[in-house]
C-alpha cells in the first residue's frame, strides 16, 4: 500500500517536470514544419564576437527583406507571415543577441545601437548591400536605428507596434515597469498569462501544453530578460533623427496595441517625412500573428511600392 501512495504521489510531480518539456519539443517540431512550408532553411551566420541564428529563403539575387523580432521573442514570430515573401524577396530573419538561439552573455552589450550593428554585420556576412527592414515593437526601434544611422544599407522601414519614442500618454506597461513590476520579468505562471493577455488581442489557439512551456522559458530567463530590458530601455529615443529618414516607410499599428499605445503612432507620422499610416482595428501588439493576411495585405503592397522607388533613386 506504501508503494502504490509512493507512486501516486509522485506522479504530479512527474506531470509538473515533464509536461513543460513535451510543449518544447512540440515548439521545436512546429517551428520546424513552419520554416519547411515557408522555405525558410536554418542558417547560423558569424559575425564578430558571436553566430546570429537566422531562417533564410527566396532567390539569393532578389531584393532582401529583413525581418526584425521584438523585445523576449524570436525569429519564429515572422514564419507565418515569411512564407508570404520567399517568393520575390531574399528573406533574413535573424535572432537578435540574447534571444532565441543566438546566445546571451552576461554584459553583452543589448542597447539598440549594438543590437544595429549587429544587424550591419549580418548583411556583410550575408553579402548584401541594400535591404527592405521591418521590424516589430523594438525589432523596430533597431529598425529605425539602421534607417538613420546606416541610410546607406536600407531601401524601406516598416514599423510595426514601434517601440523607441516618449509615450505620448500613460501606458500600462510603462507604470507596471515604474513600479517595480516590470510585466516582463517573470517569476510565476499567473504573472506569465498575465503578460500573455498584454501581447495580443485576437490571438491564434495556443495549446496548453505550449503555453506552459513558454512560461517555464520565461521564468528561466528572468534574469537574462533583465539584463536585456535595461540595456534597450536607456537607449536613446528616436525623435531627434526621425526627420532623417528618407526612405519609404510605413508605420503599421494594432487599435488595440497594450504594449506600446496606438497614440504613439502620431509621433512616428509626424517625425518621418512621407511616412504612410496604418491602423489595424481590434488588433493588439503582434498583427504578423494576430492578422497574418492583413498585415500582409498592407506591407505587400507598401513594398511593391518601394521596390520601384529604389530602382529609380540616385
Amino acid at each position: 500500500m506504501l508503494v502504490i501512495v509512493g507512486v501516486l504521489a509522485l506522479v504530479p510531480v512527474w506531470i509538473w517536470w515533464t509536461y513543460p518539456r513535451v510543449g518544447n519539443v512540440l515548439f521545436a517540431l512546429i517551428a520546424w514544419v513552419e520554416a519547411r512550408r515557408s522555405r525558410l532553411k536554418t542558417l547560423n551566420v558569424p559575425i564578430k564576437g558571436m553566430t546570429l541564428a537566422t531562417y533564410q529563403g527566396g532567390d539569393t539575387h532578389a531584393p532582401a527583406l529583413l525581418l526584425i523580432h521584438g523585445f523576449s521573442a524570436d525569429k519564429g514570430v515572422w514564419l507565418g507571415f515569411a512564407r508570404h515573401f520567399v517568393d520575390a524577396y531574399r528573406v533574413i530573419i535573424p535572432d537578435l543577441a540574447g534571444h532565441g538561439k543566438t546566445a546571451f552573455v552576461t554584459g553583452g552589450d543589448y542597447s539598440i545601437a549594438a543590437q544595429a550593428r549587429r544587424m550591419v554585420a549580418l548583411l556583410d556576412a550575408c553579402q548584401v548591400d541594400k535591404v527592405h527592414v521591418i521590424g516589430s515593437s523594438m525589432g523596430a526601434y533597431v529598425a529605425s536605428w539602421l534607417a538613420t544611422h546606416y541610410p546607406e544599407r536600407v531601401l524601406s522601414l516598416g514599423l510595426i507596434g514601434a517601440a523607441g519614442v516618449n509615450l505620448p500618454q500613460p501606458n500600462e506597461v510603462e507604470a507596471l515597469v515604474n513600479s517595480g513590476d516590470n510585466p516582463f520579468l517573470i517569476r510565476t505562471r499567473q504573472q506569465f498569462d498575465r503578460f500573455f493577455a498584454m501581447t495580443m488581442a485576437a490571438p491564434p489557439f495556443i495549446p496548453e501544453v505550449l503555453l506552459a512551456a513558454e512560461a517555464q522559458s520565461y521564468i528561466k530567463r528572468r534574469a537574462e530578460l533583465a539584463e536585456i530590458f535595461a540595456n534597450f530601455s536607456d537607449s536613446p529615443r528616436m525623435e531627434p533623427w526621425l526627420p532623417h529618414v528618407r526612405v519609404p516607410s510605413l508605420i503599421l499599428w494594432g487599435r488595440e496595441d497594450r504594449m506600446v499605445p496606438v497614440a504613439s503612432a502620431q509621433t512616428w507620422l509626424e517625425g518621418i517625412p512621407h511616412a504612410r499610416l496604418e491602423i489595424l482595428e481590434g488588433i493588439g501588439h503582434l498583427p504578423m500573428v494576430e492578422a497574418t493576411q492583413q498585415t500582409v495585405a498592407h506591407c505587400r503592397e507598401f513594398l511593391d511600392k518601394a521596390k520601384v522607388y529604389s530602382s529609380i533613386r540616385p
